[in-house]
């Protein structure tokens, strides 16, 4: 990737987080990278194709997160699960509680622009595909209900995560992820 389209990219991840969506503008993103504005539409069409780019680079991290966490096969499958939900607390720690990028876009755009929100819920979709293997792994080590339905699981699981980075943000503190991750895998660990 070029280093300019790169460094765009970068830019738009944090401000995006902090600014949303509508309040955000080119010439912002231009003033802050040092970026001529013929240069960002000489990688983007317009601001809608930039943002939908800077989504692709944040999946990108998420599957990288996913990937790190959900194949390590030193751990059981709701370790793993536990494991890259504790990395992404201390991720949006950093960041200040700004929470998920899609997320957030999610709620901004998803009333007003078709394009988004389809990217908004394939994004979350492909977390909640990662994450039904992990849990269907669980299942067949019997760390789970043998009957329980991995992928309404699954779902679940981003969807109150979702809701939970939600109130860590108003918040600004950790604690409703962290409740949120301990109330789910509590609930669906196999009894003995």
């Amino acid at each position: 990737m070029h280093s300019t389209k790169q460094r765009l990219i970068q830019a738009g991840l944090q401000m995006l987080l902090e600014q949303g969506y509508n309040d955000l503008g080119i010439q912002e993103i231009l003033a802050a990278t040092g970026t001529p504005k013929g240069s960002f539409y000489h990688h983007f069409k317009d601001k809608e194709d930039f943002a939908l780019e800077v989504v692709a680079a944040y999946m990108e991290q998420v599957h990288a997160g996913l990937d790190a966490c959900l194949t390590d096969q030193t751990r059981p499958p709701l370790q793993r699960v536990r494991r890259f939900f504790e990395l992404t607390m201390q991720a949006y720690e950093k960041e200040g509680y700004l929470g998920c990028l899609i997320g957030g876009l999610g709620q901004e755009l998803s009333g007003i622009s078709d394009t988004f929100r389809r990217k908004i819920e394939e994004c979350l979709s492909a977390i909640s595909r990662r994450m039904a293997a992990c849990l269907e792994e669980a299942r067949q080590r019997g760390e789970i209900a043998g009957d329980c339905d991995v992928k309404q699981m699954a779902d679940l699981l981003v969807d109150c995560w979702e809701g939970a980075a939600l109130r860590s943000r108003l918040r600004r503190n950790p604690a409703p992820l962290g409740t949120m991750l301990d109330f789910y895998l509590r609930s669906v660990a196999a009894r003995p």
